[in-house]
């Protein structure tokens, strides 16, 4: 997909401030219209539809990139970065898949700002395992949650609560704390970028859920165990004793129990569960698409009526 035309942020707080207000311009999508240009896209190549996908999630990327600001880098840069995620995401979407944009997109948003930080922080010189990026983008938040906010190195028992709870060495813990923190304190200037500059704990985000984004996530949650709830119903009873057993439970029971419950062989029960999830999936489709389409239908029939 070309790289779309897409607002920039200038530099400094009026410049972000201008392009949150230009980008607010950018009309949400409704489900059904979001599945037809996604449709319109994946199977055309449209890039118009392209285009209004990404536009009407640009949203989404300015308010995951506002929570990056605390590694010091201007934030039109982390935006634009962001942005360039949204549009790979748009690019590799499937909306048959029954899920919105905006969940499958979210991932590319921050993969995408995270290498960037990678890339840029000159106060990080390592490598870039799986290990070593979960510490350094959440050393800080654990931190929080075990309130170890005090400036210079972390005391023995937090240093060990910190490397177990993020899998990884105290050493490790021990030299990523000074490299993000060296001997700044809260108070100490950023040195300005952009026209932005402040003390550190200007930058520092609030990194729990609004209100608004619970009570999202709290509905999108609901539909979907209502989804799955209903989708369960179309198996028979061995099946949906194997699938619940194997597929949601937290611990899981062995295809060894199963088969001596069943008495037959762990195999067969193996297929049975895979069988099982097939069917489970493809009624959860089935529902999403009706859904969507009735989401549409309504619409429409809204439509009709505010125009007579």
């Amino acid at each position: 997909m070309a790289r779309a035309t897409l607002p920039t942020v200038s530099s400094g707080e009026n410049g972000l401030n201008r392009y949150l207000a230009e980008i607010r311009r950018f009309p949400m999508l409704e489900p059904q219209e979001e599945y037809m240009l996604a449709k319109r896209y994946l199977e055309h190549e449209d890039t118009n539809a392209a285009h209004k996908l990404v536009t009407s999630h640009l949203r989404l990327v300015a308010k995951i990139a506002m929570g990056y600001r605390g590694y010091g880098l201007p934030i039109g840069e982390v935006v634009s970065e962001g942005n360039v995620g949204l549009m790979q995401a748009v690019k590799k979407f499937d909306p048959e898949r029954g899920f919105r944009l905006a969940t499958y997109a979210m991932w590319w948003i921050k993969a995408s700002i995270q290498e960037y930080i990678l890339r840029s922080w000159s106060l990080v010189k390592m490598g870039t395992t799986a290990n070593q990026k979960r510490l350094f983008f959440n050393l800080r938040k654990v931190k929080s949650k075990i309130q170890a906010l005090d400036d210079g190195d972390l005391r023995p028992d937090q240093v060990a609560e910190i490397a177990q709870t993020l899998n990884v060495s105290e050493d490790e813990v021990v030299s990523m704390n000074r490299r993000l923190s060296g001997d700044a304190s809260l108070n100490a200037p950023i040195k300005a970028s952009e026209g932005e500059g402040g003390q550190w704990q200007d930058w520092l985000v609030d990194e729990a859920e609004t209100q608004e984004d619970m009570l999202v996530e709290q509905d999108e949650l609901q539909n979907r165990r209502s989804m799955l709830s209903d989708a369960i119903d179309v198996l028979n009873e061995r099946e949906k004793r194997i699938f619940q057993a194997r597929r949601l439970r937290d611990d899981p029971i062995t295809l060894e129990e199963l088969s001596g419950e069943f008495d037959i062989s762990r195999e067969r029960v193996r297929q049975i569960e895979v069988r099982a999830f097939e069917k489970v999936q493809d009624a959860v489709q089935k529902a999403a698409l009706e859904q969507r389409q009735q989401t549409g239908a309504q619409r429409d029939a809204a439509g009709l009526l505010s125009a007579d």
